[in-house]
């Protein structure tokens, strides 16, 4: 834990009292709100294209800021245009517990990636003022810029300079496909703010996402506590052979860097394998040279996905992919070359916080299990520098970064009044 980004005070449980077993959000209410948030940026089918520092991302900043004044939140934006709108507690002087996700979406992205995260937050606070609740501890609910990383790659940038991870300078100068860069975005849509990223002090983190998977709708579950996030290697692999006619070429003679591709994909599923239940692997981006139909590739230059929470599994992994790609790339007479083109370790997320939320999901009856994310989160980067920990609900089929997603009002009411539960025990209920 950075020391920059707590108070004095030790754990991150609760100074006050825990909240009464009756606190609920008002589901309703929350949904209205994913609805009218989706009316920003709609996609072609059914679904949302808000992607970051476009107008479309503006205009829903500027709703979400609204909504936030309208409860009586003070507002700060900070130089990467996180937005924060923070709700005071009792006592100012201890470090706030912080609550939220991001607004900005895939460019065929869903009405709920995210967003959930954000709006469940002001609806925490929406239901504190309805009830008079006052906490010791302030709740800040908060926007990360550019999770996605759709257009500005890579994903999570901001958390990642909040955290430390990148510099400002260097999410600066990252480009879209036209060549405008986050920086001068950032200004254009008027959301340069003039805090310093990363000053602010910060108690615990908390945010809620749809699950992205299909463990919680497959297994009838309400609540996913999320203990760890993968951690995840990329590797780019090239493959050189020999171009030749397909027709005219004997089979003994090919030097086939396809079949080469072919192969390894089939390796890196296998590899995926051994490491169950825990590991993942794909082939994801792929080229073949000259991509000619009637030529038999002579280069192919592809991507491999590993992940699992544990990092030694990751190298292990990534050791059976070189030694053995090796093997295939001989057996076809090519040669091989990879190269780690990103990735980031496993986080393991703060017992207290994972505790907190366990013990909200169970108090208000609500079916649990501990799940392990599969995708990058802003979590996981903050988890950095304070406490963090992910409630998830389910989503139909698993189905995300897709204008298909759909979760249900009941299943962002359960996950929504878990993460009340969590946020709020944290932050003290006062006597």
């Amino acid at each position: 834990m950075n020391a920059s980004h707590t108070d004095s005070s030790s754990g991150t449980s609760s100074t006050g009292r825990q909240p009464a077993g009756n606190l609920r959000i008002n589901g309703d209410r929350l949904w209205d709100s994913l609805m009218a948030m989706a009316q920003i940026g709609p996609g072609i089918a059914g679904g949302n294209n808000r992607q970051a520092l476009t107008d479309e991302d503006a205009e829903g900043r500027a709703l979400f800021l609204d909504w936030c004044r309208d409860a009586n939140c003070t507002i700060g934006i900070d130089q990467m245009g996180n937005l924060f709108a923070r709700r005071e507690g009792a006592n100012p002087a201890l470090a706030p517990v912080y609550v939220g996700s991001h607004l900005d979406t895939q460019p065929t992205g869903g009405k709920y990636d995210g967003v959930l995260g954000v709006l469940a937050g002001l609806e925490i606070i929406r239901t504190l003022n309805d009830l008079a609740v006052t906490t010791e501890r302030a709740i800040v609910i908060v926007n990360w810029t550019n999770e996605e990383g759709t257009r500005f790659p890579p994903a999570m940038v901001s958390s990642g300079v909040f955290a430390g991870v990148h510099s400002l300078a260097w999410a600066y100068d990252r480009q879209d496909a036209a060549g405008a860069t986050f920086g001068d975005e950032l200004k254009r849509i008027g959301y340069l703010g003039d805090e310093p990223v990363g000053a602010r002090d910060m108690h615990a983190f908390f945010e809620l996402h749809i699950e992205q998977g299909p463990i919680l709708d497959n297994d009838g579950i309400d609540i996913g506590v999320v203990t760890h996030g993968q951690g995840l290697a990329w590797q780019q692999i090239t493959l050189v052979g020999k171009e030749s006619h397909t027709g005219s070429t004997p089979m003994p003679l090919r030097v086939n860097a396809g079949l080469g591709m072919a192969r390894i994909t089939q390796l890196v599923d296998e590899i995926a394998w051994r490491f169950a239940p825990d590991a993942v692997g794909a082939v994801g981006h792929c080229d073949i040279y000259p991509n000619s139909r009637n030529v038999i590739p002579g280069k192919a230059v592809f991507t491999v996905d590993f992940r699992h929470p544990d990092k030694a599994v990751i190298q292990s992994m990534c050791d059976a992919l070189a030694a053995e790609g090796q093997q295939i790339a001989d057996d076809i007479g090519l040669s091989l070359s990879i190269e780690s083109v990103g990735g980031f370790d496993p986080v393991a997320f703060d017992a207290d916080c994972i505790a907190s939320v366990r013990h909200a999901a169970e108090s208000l009856g609500y079916s649990h299990r501990d799940l392990i994310s599969g995708a990058g989160h802003d979590a996981c980067w903050i988890s950095r520098v304070a406490p963090t920990a992910m409630v998830m609900c389910p989503c139909v089929d698993g189905l995300s970064h897709n204008e298909a997603e759909d979760i249900s009002p009941a299943w962002a009411t359960a996950g929504a009044d878990v993460l009340m539960h969590a946020v709020v025990a944290t932050a003290g209920v006062l006597e």
